[in-house]
């Protein structure tokens, strides 16, 4: 009798996962399954770029089942929760389904109910998010019809996916705007829970200097405790308010609600995780990749993409009785779009910050990390097509590997002893 391969979640992570093991994994041995509940599957960088019509719905949406290859059952059916000592996962239509080895992809989603006054009078009228396919196809027609007043780019807390995005809102709001001939009628406005524009300090005082260029005012420190619909403004918890004509907010992400009906996640729902093999440190058969883990690196497509090379060794390994493979770095990559066709590029990991230097190819490029460029951009707008024909088929991308290399990297030297 076959064992069973189980994997949760038909996203950017599970279905990379899928198209690596069904290509190596013993299939007259092991039995591939994935579950889903959504039908769509979705580019989600795109959503960055719905708003201001850079991108329309056909680029961003494909349906899920046929991007996974033949060889893996595909369940579509929400999650009631998983069953960790029984070794089965329990669907909400009732169905039972047991498994050897278990991978948990089911990612990670905005919650705006978790802040009061969020989901008010205010909601999709002048309070909008651009994290779901909705909320950012919403916001473009609010857009169309901007004239100009007081935008808000906020962010109520971290961890969020892919955490540059919100900048890059801010960015693109400041070209797009001038591009129409009313940006001088509107004040752009970020604010966020962080001491500087980004978690990681150099790349912070780069692009905390690129707000001042474009004069967007930065709000730091700022803990959310409300959104008052009355007043149109952000409250925090020492009751500082941020007024707002238009609210584009990050709110807070939380993993699947099934992690927490399983009884196993943290406060957020995300799966405790070893941050170097992704083995979940609830049972020794459950793996977590992606947006699911609560490993502390970016929650980002590219991570997701590193991380399934790591893991794909690890499945491999675990059905061998072998020892695991402690491999992932933390290893993310991610280009900001920065507007006026120009991006930035950042590599980094677990232990290394974003630092100056050149990528892919050390002293070549053609890509420039932490600096502004128009190479990145165009490389920012190559990586659909790479998405979707390379990424999540699982094809090896030349010279990207899941190890970060110091090759290429300005790294300061450390001071020296006094």
């Amino acid at each position: 009798m076959k064992k069973n391969l189980l994997i949760l979640g038909a996203g950017t992570a599970g279905t990379m996962m899928a198209n690596h093991l069904r290509k190596k994994v013993d299939r007259s041995q092991w039995q591939i399954t994935i579950v889903d509940q959504d039908p769509h599957h979705y580019y989600q960088p795109g959503f960055l770029f719905l708003p201001f019509g850079i991108y329309s719905d056909s680029d961003i949406v494909k349906p899920k089942q046929p991007l996974v290859g033949g060889g893996v059952e595909y369940v579509q059916a929400p999650i009631d929760r998983v069953d960790a000592e029984a070794n089965h996962v329990l669907l909400e239509d009732g169905r039972k389904l047991d498994y050897d080895i278990l991978i948990i992809a089911t990612g990670t989603r905005p919650a705006p109910d978790e802040t009061e006054g969020m989901l008010g009078g205010d909601w999709l009228k002048q309070v909008f998010e651009f994290y779901t396919f909705e909320g950012a196809r919403a916001l473009r027609e609010k857009l169309a019809a901007w004239k100009g007043g007081r935008l808000v780019v906020h962010v109520c807390e971290m961890p969020i996916k892919c955490p540059v995005a919100p900048l890059e809102f801010a960015f693109l709001a400041d070209w797009w705007l001038t591009e129409r001939g009313i940006r001088d009628k509107t004040e752009i406005i970020y604010v966020t829970p962080l001491s500087g524009a980004f978690t990681k300090p150099t790349a912070a005082n780069i692009l905390g200097h690129l707000l001042d260029e474009k004069n967007i005012k930065v709000v730091k420190d700022f803990s959310i405790a409300r959104v008052d619909d009355q007043t149109h403004s952000i409250v925090s918890w020492d009751d500082k308010q941020v007024p707002y004509d238009l609210l584009v907010t990050v709110p807070v992400n939380m993993g699947d609600p099934m992690v927490e009906r399983s009884g196993f996640g943290d406060e957020l729902n995300y799966v405790p995780t070893d941050k170097n093999t992704l083995q979940s440190k609830v049972k020794d058969n459950i793996f977590v990749i992606g947006d699911a883990t609560d490993a502390p690196t970016s929650k980002a497509g590219s991570v997701a993409h590193f991380e399934s090379e790591v893991l794909t060794g690890n499945i491999l390994r675990f059905m061998r009785g072998e020892a695991l493979d402690p491999a992932f770095d933390g290893h993310a990559n991610c280009f900001i779009e920065s507007g006026y066709g120009k991006g930035f590029l950042l590599d980094f990991n677990y232990e290394q910050e974003p630092v100056p230097g050149t990528f892919p190819v050390p002293g070549i490029g053609p890509f420039a990390l932490l600096g502004e460029s128009r190479i990145n951009h165009l490389g920012k707008m190559a990586f659909k097509w790479i998405y979707w024909n390379l990424l999540l088929k699982a094809v090896p991308i030349p010279l990207l590997d899941h190890r970060m290399t110091m090759a290429g990297k300005n790294i300061p030297a450390p001071p020296s002893a006094p």
